[in-house]
């Protein structure tokens, strides 16, 4: 199985360590690249899957260190479109510790993926040969261009036969390109428009709220606590609205703090109205990962859209059960990688599923 994906990668520049902006500058950053669809083809790339990358990036020597960067990890970058104009976008975070949360900065304006149409992209071409394609909602969020190209690109890739999936990602900070239209309501006008082409449906614990209004029943995400059992009830609203999605997928995410979260995840089939929890404890009971030191929580919904395509694009591990439980056994592991990629392997991820969750040094 081949997967496309298709978005924005950035520059990512954050403090050291647990670092504030104001304590590390004047002075070094790290320096890497990350961004949601490019972080799902890289972990696909890793788990061994065959993944291209679809983007738009200047012509310059940061952008080609940023290629040279995907495709060094095995990911197919020759689609990739290279503009005269436009830039790089990038990212500075700050990564939270206890109570004091992560901060995000963006400084992506005038990026050659906002500023490209939708044209410009040979989308029969790049779905040659391809079986599924995976976007999320930060491309169509960040311009009329992106977001005209990010649904153009779904439809195409229906009717090339392909399998399509796409992570809602909600981004409050993004949905400004239509001036007098709250980022909210934007983002739901626009992703009701691509949402007819999507099969399978990826959110975490709040995006169904945020962009399609489908709140979770006894749930307060701001206090940590998540009903599991209400995002059935979420899953099944989102298929009454949308007939043609085949699956819905949501982390569960319990933030008691930056670094101490609880971690989960619901699949919904639609063709049986089944609903499947991961992971379990020895009585076959939802019981989520408690994950108490993170590392590093940024990419851990493309992690986990990441095991999803692939757990579902196999033959171990397609079952709803057995799909569930790897995405989000992928996704518990990139909580202790620093980075957005995920560079958990298969064997990694197999094993916590199985139960080996101790740490203890392999040797």
């Amino acid at each position: 199985m081949k997967v496309v994906t298709f978005g924005e990668v950035m520059g990512r520049i954050a403090p050291p360590s647990f670092n504030r902006f104001t304590q590390s500058l004047p002075g070094s950053m790290d320096f890497t690249f990350g961004g949601g669809e490019a972080n799902v083809a890289v972990s696909l790339s890793i788990l061994g899957r065959e993944a291209a990358f679809v983007t738009a990036l200047p012509d310059n020597p940061i952008a080609d260190a940023c290629i040279n960067t995907i495709r060094g990890l095995g990911v197919d970058t020759k689609k990739i479109i290279r503009t005269k104009n436009g830039r790089l976008g990038l990212y500075f975070l700050e990564t939270g510790a206890n109570q004091r949360a992560s901060n995000v900065v963006y400084d992506r304006d005038h990026s050659s993926i906002m500023i490209t149409p939708s044209d410009k992209y040979n989308w029969s071409e790049i779905f040659s040969g391809a079986d599924w394609f995976h976007l999320t909602g930060i491309t169509p969020a960040l311009s009329e261009n992106a977001a005209i190209a990010a649904i153009d690109a779904a439809k195409a890739a229906k009717d090339c036969g392909l399998t399509v999936s796409c992570d809602l990602n909600f981004r409050k900070k993004l949905w400004n390109w239509k001036p007098g239209t709250k980022p909210r309501d934007l983002a739901e006008e626009t992703m009701r428009k691509l949402l007819p082409y999507i099969d399978v449906v990826i959110a975490n614990e709040e995006d169904a709220e945020q962009v399609l209004s489908i709140h979770a029943a006894d749930t307060n995400v701001d206090a940590g606590a998540v009903n599991a059992a209400g995002y059935i009830e979420v899953a099944k609203q989102i298929v009454s609205q949308f007939s043609n999605v085949k699956y819905v997928a949501i982390t569960l995410r319990e933030s008691y703090s930056a670094t101490h979260n609880n971690w989960g995840g619901m699949l919904y089939c639609a063709k049986d109205s089944s609903s499947s929890f991961a992971p379990l404890n020895a009585q076959d009971v939802y019981e989520s990962y408690e994950i108490k030191s993170i590392v590093d929580r940024v990419g851990g919904g493309d992690s986990f859209a990441a095991g999803l395509i692939y757990a579902l694009t196999s033959i171990d591990y397609a079952a709803p059960e057995k799909a569930i439980s790897f995405a989000v056994a992928a996704s518990c592991l990139k909580h202790s990688i620093i980075g957005d990629f995920n560079y958990a392997t298969l064997s990694e991820v197999t094993a916590l599923m199985k139960g080996a969750a101790s740490g203890r040094v392999n040797r």
